[in-house]
């Protein structure tokens, strides 16, 4: 039940942000989309929900979000570059990197953050041995610590106190 509770804050909280709208009907409007996910995906999302009890979670997601902001706009710049200047080099391909991150969450969330940044998408996810494998649209190394470390590293700290 807290677990509903928790994911229906959640899905208002996030209804709120997106429409910023304070009338009277969009404010019931979020009410029934916040009941509708809460009933019907609350057994999806985690399976220990104690996890959320832990206030440092959701300060360390504060903090998550303008690391996520920057990084996204420092790649976007990089695309905007690379479409304005053709002489700068474009090597793509798809990278295998490693993750010690655990939880399915843990690797949605960082596979999701990983795809929403231009130049990166998450292609395939192996959870049984820990890697990703990522199209990357400037490789910069075939080496899996390496590509770890420029791809994954910046995220993973981060994630990993969120969500496990």
């Amino acid at each position: 039940m807290k677990t509903k509770i928790i994911l229906f804050i959640t899905a208002f909280l996030v209804w709120i942000l997106l429409s910023w709208s304070f009338q009277p009907m969009h404010l019931i409007i979020g009410v029934i989309v916040g009941i509708l996910v809460s009933v019907t995906t609350s057994d999806m999302f985690v399976k220990e929900p104690k996890i959320f009890r832990n206030t440092k979670r959701y300060l360390w997601l504060l903090y998550y979000i303008p690391v996520f902001i920057w990084e996204c706009v420092k790649a976007n710049i990089d695309a905007a570059l690379r479409l304005v200047h053709p002489d700068l080099p474009i090597n793509p391909g798809i990278v295998k990197v490693k993750t010690t991150l655990k939880s399915d969450a843990g690797l949605v969330f960082l596979a999701n953050s990983l795809t929403l940044k231009p130049g990166t998408m998450t292609v395939d996810i192996d959870k049984e041995n820990g890697f990703l494998y990522i199209h990357w649209s400037d490789v910069k190394s075939q080496d899996i610590e390496e590509a770890t470390r420029l791809v994954v590293h910046k995220f993973e700290r981060i994630l990993k106190r969120i969500f496990e």
